[in-house]
């Protein structure tokens, strides 16, 4: 068997996650018959198939999930022997992988990106939105740095460090603005729109309301808080959010915003990395200047 290469590593693993020759090509900014060549060349040197392909994607065979373990592994270790390196600066320079879940990316990344790059103008940041679930598999994997999600996630590999609280309020439509505003078990009782399964917005949402997420439910769910927000306003029902995007959902929708009275839902928010990572002094210094942004607004 010819050496492998980590070049041929890397492709696998973009290939392995995207599932399309191209995406993986463009995630890997090179072209698809490049890509196909590396992979090819791959298994020829294993003397097996990595992958079964199809007309529009590719899978992973029986092998290939064995050997994409291992490639995770490998590539993690050799990441971490360059975040050794930055590891040993008083600053972190260079790359910086965040991952931000979708109920607090549109409404607090503009104002940590740039807090963080004036703090520090030698990082480079990069910026992953996606569900709690993906980004705390995809920081395991060493694909990210750190995380900022709705506390707790409660992994045992990850540090967590609370950053703020932030309360929730309820959405419903205008002409119902001067109607008392309900408690927890009067949500139970209305039209209570939602996001879609996966986020734990949804989750907390349902707790509020002493609802459980297996009941039946009639109404569409939604995914992104902007789309709650104009379904309300269409007379659809009501909805939760969190106050943080008040101002930039509410702007352009004919709806009316509550405060519940106490105890008021509400979360925590806080930023995650691996307690492994080499990066951890610094990244707790990064939380640090997220903390300040975050409380300067709320």
């Amino acid at each position: 068997m010819r050496n492998l290469t980590l070049k041929q590593l890397r492709y696998f693993e973009a290939l392995a996650l995207h599932g399309h020759f191209g995406r993986a090509a463009q995630a890997c900014a090179i072209s698809q018959p490049a890509l196909s060549v590396q992979i090819r060349e791959l298994e020829e040197s294993l003397g097996t198939e990595l992958f079964e392909r199809g007309a529009r994607q590719v899978r992973l065979t029986n092998f290939g999930e064995e050997f994409a373990d291992r490639v995770r592994g490998i590539l993690r270790s050799v990441d971490e022997l360059g975040e050794l390196a930055r590891a040993s600066r008083d600053h972190l320079v260079g790359r910086l992988r965040i991952g931000v879940i979708p109920t607090i990316a549109p409404y607090l990344l503009p104002e940590i990106i740039t807090d963080l790059t004036a703090s520090n103008s030698s990082i480079d940041i990069q910026i992953r939105e996606s569900l709690t679930p993906i980004l705390v598999r995809e920081l395991a994997d060493g694909r990210l740095d750190a995380a900022i999600v709705a506390l707790p996630v409660s992994e045992p590999s990850l540090t967590e460090v609370a950053l703020f609280e932030e309360n929730f309020v309820l959405v419903r439509p205008v002409a119902d603005q001067d109607k008392p505003v309900p408690g927890h078990e009067d949500m139970r009782e209305m039209k209570l729109l939602l996001l879609e399964e996966g986020h734990c917005f949804r989750d907390q949402a349902l707790s509020f309301c002493n609802i459980q997420s297996s009941r039946p439910r009639e109404m569409l769910d939604a995914s992104s808080l902007a789309t709650l927000v104009q379904m309300v306003g269409a007379g659809l029902g009501v909805t939760l959010i969190p106050e943080m995007a008040i101002a930039v959902e509410t702007r352009s929708a004919p709806v009316s915003i509550a405060h519940f009275r106490n105890p008021q839902p509400s979360r925590t928010i806080g930023m995650i990395w691996r307690k492994t990572s080499p990066l951890a002094k610094q990244l707790g210094q990064i939380s640090e200047v997220v903390r300040k942004t975050t409380s300067a607004r709320t």
